[in-house]
């Protein structure tokens, strides 16, 4: 690709995050309250059941245990993870800890995809997080054990999906939309058991929960996650992590349009300072261009001697 693709590209897979992080207004505004499991299932299964019927492909061979890890990894562990942090970590400290997740994916990417750790990107990494803290940072919360292991599993669980869905890419003759249908399918199953047993059914369905729910099977899941997924095809798999710290940004600014929250001067500079990162994050080594070989002496030539005179012409001389 040449940057102008590459600017794009970026660019509309940093859509996908931006989408996820309007998930939480939405979550709040629309749907049923305190039924995290339920939301995050709806999420996932019937886009990937949709999808399923649509591509009329299921996995083979050992596409079946793949697509069934990147689907607990991208979608239904991560999401089930990351909700169980948002409600046991009070004051934006989920998303300060899931801001690691760019350098879990460095590291990962260094082991597995033999993407060299640099300098750049070590510094994307810790202005990242510093831009998260300044974000959603409001003061001194106890933490609790549970949410933070869960805010850190979050993270290792969208690092690892990253970084295996590009090892891995996708099998010959499966299209993207049935590839994220495996997933997000896969993701839904998982969670299915753990709504039924831990969640009831809401009593009724209101006008808002059904546009709710509409919004993150649509937007929220089928569309972005096609759009996440071919991001990861096409760019590096840390660039792509870096994009993800896009939502905390979108979540604050849409608390501050929407719902009318203050935005302070500290905050302004943490959106400064994590769209900086997620440039940096984008930036990859220019190969020197091989210098062209120096053209090859000309073949040596004997000296010129002068015939020496015979001895018959010595003597007559």
């Amino acid at each position: 690709m040449n940057n102008r693709q590459k600017v794009l590209t970026a660019g509309l897979t940093g859509l996908a995050p931006a989408v996820w992080g309007s998930t939480y207004l939405v979550t709040t505004e629309l749907l049923p309250p305190d039924r995290p499991l339920l939301a995050t299932t709806m999420r996932a299964l019937p886009g990937g059941l949709v999808l399923l019927a649509l591509g009329r492909t299921l996995p083979v061979g050992v596409w079946w245990w793949r697509a069934l890890v990147l689907g607990v990894l991208n979608i239904g562990a991560f999401n089930f993870l990351l909700f169980v942090a948002a409600y046991r970590l009070p004051g934006g400290i989920a998303a300060m800890i899931m801001s690691a997740q760019p350098m879990f994916v460095v590291i990962l990417a260094a082991l597995f995809l033999s993407e060299r750790i640099r300098a750049v990107h070590a510094l994307a990494c810790v202005m990242g997080a510093g831009g998260v803290v300044l974000l959603v940072f409001k003061g001194t919360a106890a933490l609790d054990a549970v949410g933070v292991l869960a805010a850190v599993g979050g993270a290792l669980c969208m690092a690892s999906g990253i970084t295996l869905t590009k090892r891995w890419g996708r099998p010959e003759g499966v299209g993207l939309l049935t590839f994220t249908g495996w997933q997000l399918t896969a993701g839904g199953l998982v969670l299915l058991p753990f709504w039924l047993a831990l969640e009831d059914m809401p009593d009724g369905l209101t006008g808002s929960n059904v546009i709710g729910f509409a919004y993150l099977i649509t937007l929220g899941a089928v569309l972005s996650y096609i759009v996440w997924f071919r991001g990861i095809e096409r760019l590096p798999a840390v660039a792509v992590s870096f994009l993800a710290l896009g939502s905390p940004i979108v979540a604050t600014l849409l608390g501050y349009v929407v719902k009318d929250q203050g935005l302070s001067a500290l905050q302004i500079v943490g959106v400064v300072v994590i769209f900086l990162a997620i440039v940096l994050g984008q930036l990859r080594p220019t190969r020197p261009k091989p210098e062209k070989p120096a053209p090859a002496p000309p073949p040596a030539t004997a000296a010129h001697v002068p015939d020496r005179p015979s001895l018959e012409q010595e003597r007559s001389g």
